[in-house]
């Protein structure tokens, strides 16, 4: 895989050395800090474009939360209540970590932690242009430790996993009627299109359809990449090992395997990085002011967190070949603003879907990934606000909660890893060889 690629002039070497050597190592540790290891989500919200087909019953799919009446008041959503150290002894502590112990989803917390959330929800704000946002006053919304519980093969497969892509592709990927091949690129090919012409048919679409479709496609390929790296190898006696599978990877990507599809996809993912990578740049205002705290209540950690991110932001400003987001939604204001809506719509709609994801652990990635795409789509369409952001005052004209923070960085960092898994592959396919 090497080149330009399509509508940008990046190629994929600079990509490769440029996360490799300035990116990866940081956004690995910033996602260990405890502003970003620590991310709110209601696992429980029913699917709203079908009936529930049923829940993965695989053990890694499996969450276990604490039960209601054990969970301190300080962390439950809302924090309307005071918080109540009565409610936060040993014992109940006991009780929910042993509740935890039973699922792969572990949302176990320090007292620390909780205590914190109270301060959290303070700096969060509820809006949000492009995704459809979990209410974190829910009782159903919980805190997950993104550590203790990372993406990977789970067995999560079938009609379900099938649905959900094929609603994605076929439902919100703008497409005319007169082509009949499925945008889902796991679909079998139907009547007499074949890739090719797709393709063909692609690159005739307007710039804006066009990265829609690159953005969900470089989405699906990187989570198939995180699968594939991190694969259940084998289990024995209860002792799991977990490792990349270079047949798991040959079967989606390779040129031959997929009609060459899986190349295209690759491409896709770079295509995605390139987009958040620009948001982030963007967004480097915002978060330079004095009064942006990423506030834990550890004034030590969060004075090193604000500087780790900072660095990656300058990181970021000094790659010399971004996407040109102003190249989009460029025509007349009236056909703009109706695309650019039109665009938003279907994104909110594809953040919805992820409600539809059968395995609990699938869904918060899939729901953490998909919003941390929304909110880089929401900073590269502000940047007219974030310029005129007051240095000394809470922003009005735009405004990130902690959620799309956390998501922001997390998404980011898993795109990175993809990149990273990739140079891996290519020296375990070389080996084997």
């Amino acid at each position: 895989l090497t080149g330009v690629l399509d509508d940008c002039l990046c190629d994929i070497e600079s990509i490769d050395d440029f996360n490799t050597f300035k990116i990866f190592p940081k956004i690995q540790k910033l996602q260990e800090r405890d502003y970003f290891r620590y991310y709110k989500v209601n696992l429980k919200r029913p699917c709203p474009f079908w009936a529930d087909d049923g829940h993965c019953s695989i053990k890694d799919c499996h969450v276990e939360p604490c039960p209601e009446s054990k969970i301190p008041v300080g962390i439950k959503a809302g924090s309307s209540n005071k918080y109540s150290k009565a409610a936060n002894n040993s014992k109940e502590l006991e009780d929910c970590e042993q509740a935890n112990k039973l699922g792969a989803v572990n949302s176990t917390l320090s007292n620390q932690s909780k205590e914190a959330f109270i301060d959290w929800a303070r700096y969060d704000d509820s809006q949000d242009h492009f995704c459809e946002l979990d209410d974190e006053r829910s009782p159903d919304a919980q805190y997950v430790d993104l550590l203790l519980n990372p993406e990977r093969y789970t067995g999560y497969k079938g009609p379900s996993a099938w649905r959900v892509w094929n609603s994605i592709y076929e439902e919100n990927c703008f497409k005319p009627r007169s082509v009949y091949r499925p945008l889902n690129p796991l679909a079998p090919s139907r009547g007499g299109d074949d890739g090719e012409s797709f393709y063909t048919w692609l690159e005739g679409l307007c710039l804006e359809k066009r990265v829609f479709y690159k953005l969900i496609s470089g989405l699906h390929a990187s989570i198939n990449l995180h699968l594939c790296a991190n694969y259940l190898l084998e289990e024995t006696w209860g002792k799991p090992r977990w490792g990349p599978n270079v047949k798991e990877f040959t079967h989606r990507f390779d040129p031959i395997e997929t009609k060459g599809e899986g190349p295209r996809r690759l491409k896709n993912l770079y295509f995605l990085y390139l987009i958040e990578l620009r948001a982030l740049s963007k967004v480097a205002p915002y978060f330079e002011r004095s009064v942006v705290d990423l506030y834990t209540g550890n004034g030590h950690e969060d004075a090193e967190s604000k500087a780790l991110l900072l660095d990656i932001f300058r990181d970021t400003k000094s790659f010399h070949m971004h996407f040109d987001e102003k190249s989009m939604f460029a025509g007349d204001k009236k056909g703009a603003k109706s695309l650019k809506e039109e665009f938003r719509l279907h994104f909110k709609n594809i953040s919805r879907i992820m409600d539809c994801v059968g395995c609990d652990k699938c869904r918060l990635w899939g729901k953490l990934q998909t919003q941390g795409l929304g909110t880089a789509l929401k900073i590269l369409f502000s940047e007219k606000e974030i310029q005129s952001l007051p240095e000394n005052s809470p922003s009005k004209g735009f405004q990130l909660t902690r959620q799309e923070i956390v998501a922001l960085v997390n998404a980011f960092g898993r795109l990175s890893t993809s990149i990273r898994e990739l140079q891996n592959f290519k020296v375990l396919l070389q080996q084997t060889r």
